[in-house]
């Protein structure tokens, strides 16, 4: 597991990433939600007291067990699945910031539960992200999340724990001597391709690899972003594109994890920006299940390139935090079925109200699912005028 030296650095990089990723900076006094799970409690304790040296308000929750989360689901009644206790919506109205630490000592659990249950809780939490999103928006609120390595996550990728917990720290830089120096520059590398990659004005991309040929529409007012601070760690650069553009077919050769469900071998064909086609080798009936969960889980939030020169990510970890951000030897690209990051709008995100975000094709799902692709591939822009330009190709972006 980490010692002690490595828990400071990643405690110290957590804040870096908490503070990046907030447009506003923060003021003493500010109020920092702290989630962790059970596994995660000794990196929790050094976060709470570097939150605490920052002159912020540390308040802390663990997030359920995964036998809590497993009764849940399976004895809650109709008003029991959607209760949200008293205080929760004042809390979210006032966070400055949240950082959650995840270890799950189960991934599977849920595998058993009828997904429509599932969704109906993540819709009736919906309102409180509608509130942490217009924080944010109108930058007063940030949030970054990190993974804890445990026994069950190393079993399901395939490694022991002491190599899990290696891939941990060297993707995060955590056997470094100033992992946040680490983090700036990557921060300042990956800027330089977001700004070139924000002039091109794109009309349309196409991603092609043996298994996907799919054109995604960059949309107006859009800015690329990545490399923010939200996750530790994060290589992708990414945009949330107008949906209605979406076209062709797509393919996650990454397995992935999702509440206690394994999926592999998802392939997706859309027409006119849905999903009307889904299927997988593996867990086929649970992927329909949650791109049904309401009207925009079955179209695109999301679109991202992780560059392998930036990402020493070279293994599957049976979780979506590191697999997104995989490099290896093609890089990856992955989509997010459902919502939009309303702070890729490239105007001031004060001014985009539900009613903008519906013209300009941000979508709105209380859903977001990555779903990865590492095969070799090429993405093509096509630039306003007609021209086209090759801008990621052998796992790299080309600029």
């Amino acid at each position: 597991m980490l010692d002690a030296e490595q828990l400071e650095r990643y405690a110290e990089v957590l804040i870096w990433g908490l503070k990046t990723a907030r447009a506003g900076k923060y003021k003493p006094g500010d109020v920092v939600l702290i989630r962790y799970s059970k596994a995660a409690c000794e990196l929790a304790e050094v976060v709470y007291r570097k939150v605490l040296e920052a002159g912020l308000n540390p308040v802390q929750r663990m997030i359920l067990t995964h036998t809590m989360e497993k009764d849940f689901f399976e004895k809650a009644a109709a008003k029991q699945l959607v209760f949200q206790a008293p205080g929760d919506k004042e809390l979210f109205e006032h966070l400055s910031g949240n950082i959650f630490i995840d270890g799950p000592d189960s991934i599977t659990h849920l595998s058993g539960v009828d997904p429509k249950r599932i969704g109906a809780a993540a819709k009736a939490r919906k309102p409180y992200r509608d509130i942490l999103d217009k924080r944010e928006e109108q930058g007063l609120f940030g949030w970054t999340l990190c993974m804890w390595p445990t026994e069950e996550l190393a079993k399901h990728a395939g490694m022991s724990l002491d190599e899990y917990t290696q891939q941990i720290v060297k993707a995060c830089h955590l056997d470094k001597a100033d992992p946040v120096a680490e983090w700036q520059s990557i921060h300042k590398n990956s800027g330089a391709i977001k700004k070139w990659l924000n002039n091109l004005d794109a009309t349309e991309l196409r991603i092609e690899s043996a298994n996907t040929d799919l054109i995604v529409t960059p949309g107006a007012q859009r800015r690329w972003l990545g490399v923010s601070g939200h996750n530790i760690p994060s290589f992708e650069i990414f945009l949330s594109p107008d949906w209605r553009g979406t076209k062709g077919r797509y393919y996650a050769d990454q397995p992935s994890y999702r509440s206690g469900n394994l999926v592999e071998g998802v392939r997706l064909e859309f027409e006119k920006g849905r999903a009307v086609k889904i299927e997988a080798t593996r867990g086929a009936d649970f992927v329909r299940g949650q791109l049904a969960m309401d009207a925009g889980a079955c179209r695109l939030g999301e679109f991202s390139l992780t560059d392998k020169r930036f990402s020493s990510i070279d293994r599957f970890m049976a979780n979506t935090l590191f697999d997104e951000n995989f490099g290896g030897e093609h890089g990856n690209c992955h989509v997010a079925v459902g919502a939009s990051y309303s702070d890729t709008f490239a105007g001031d995100p004060a001014s985009l109200t539900p009613a903008l975000k519906k013209k300009l094709g941000f979508n709105d799902s209380a859903l977001h699912w990555d779903l990865v692709n590492t095969e070799d591939k090429r993405v093509t822009a096509k630039l306003k005028g007609g021209r086209s330009l090759v801008i990621y190709e052998n796992g790299q972006f080309v600029y």
